[in-house]
């Protein structure tokens, strides 16, 4: 019988028990880790993470009400992102501001480039103290001429509400007809787009507004001039109040023409949105 087998199991216990004694006659190491592995080469291009902005997206249309969020359909990620960054980059007049029930106006806001409305041939006044910031004027203006060529009178008739007057306006409203009802229908102080300086009532500030020329015509063409209807018919709970077929706000014609494809023209749902995606 052969030796070699005896020889090296005779091995294998010495060098067993040098590991044992240069270990203080503990067990064995364990193992060293593996080294990570390594990354893609300096010749392969990283992997694609989402697009720029793309991971704001859902958070931001998580904020908005149910209702907000299904009026919001985004068939096309990136060209949505990129119209989203245009709008808000040719924003340089602070139109987008988000004011309702829940995002109030500070009590000293006031426009510092409000301008008075004056008889012109554009545009009627229903009276001698109406203002507006410059570009909603000149907006105003343009779209005035536009309605002139197809037959159309536009008529503004409140404009700029500062908020002492706004406090007038609502301690009114409750006085005749009760808060729950002027609540529909009337913005608390500072927190009334008429502060803003760029709203426009029109014509008879009554629901028999929306059956007339000028209100079938701001209703088709307004927001080619970049006009929006804040308050429409049926979105009371999206709005919080009552519909408004004469109360139209500028918000330039980039922000008008993204509204309609993005947030079925709704523009709570637009504003709204923007205001969260600011916010993360």
């Amino acid at each position: 019988m052969t030796m070699r087998p005896v020889v090296c199991f005779v091995m294998i216990i010495l060098v067993l028990s040098s590991c044992r004694a240069k270990h203080g006659g503990g067990a064995l190491a364990e193992e060293a880790p593996l080294p990570p592995a390594a990354g893609p080469s300096r010749n392969q291009p990283p992997p694609a993470g989402p697009p720029a902005g793309e991971e704001k997206q859902q958070p931001a249309l998580a904020r908005l009400p149910p209702r907000g969020r299904n009026g919001t359909v985004i068939g096309n990620p990136a060209e949505f992102l990129a119209e989203l960054d245009s709008v808000l980059a040719s924003d340089t007049e602070g139109l987008l501001v988000l004011v309702d029930k829940h995002h109030s106006l500070p009590e000293g806001y006031a426009p510092a480039d409000l301008v008075p409305l004056v008889k012109n041939n554009a545009y009627g006044i229903s009276r001698n103290d109406l203002s507006l910031r410059a570009p909603a004027e000149a907006a105003l203006r343009e779209m005035a001429l536009a309605a002139q060529k197809d037959g159309v009178s536009l008529t503004a008739s409140s404009t700029y509400r500062s908020y002492e007057y706004q406090v007038e306006v609502y301690g009114r409203n409750v006085r005749q007809s009760g808060k729950e009802v002027a609540d529909r229908e009337s913005a608390q102080p500072g927190k009334s787009q008429h502060q803003l300086g760029t709203v426009v009532d029109f014509g008879s500030i009554t629901d028999e507004f929306a059956h007339t020329k000028a209100g079938r015509w701001l209703l088709a063409h307004a927001g080619e001039y970049g006009w929006s209807l804040s308050f429409p018919e049926g979105y009371e709970d999206v709005t919080g109040y009552r519909w408004e077929c004469w109360h139209y706000r500028f918000i330039g014609k980039g922000a008008a023409a993204f509204q309609k494809k993005w947030f079925s023209d709704i523009q709570q749902f637009m504003l709204e949105f923007l205001s969260a995606w600011k916010s993360l």
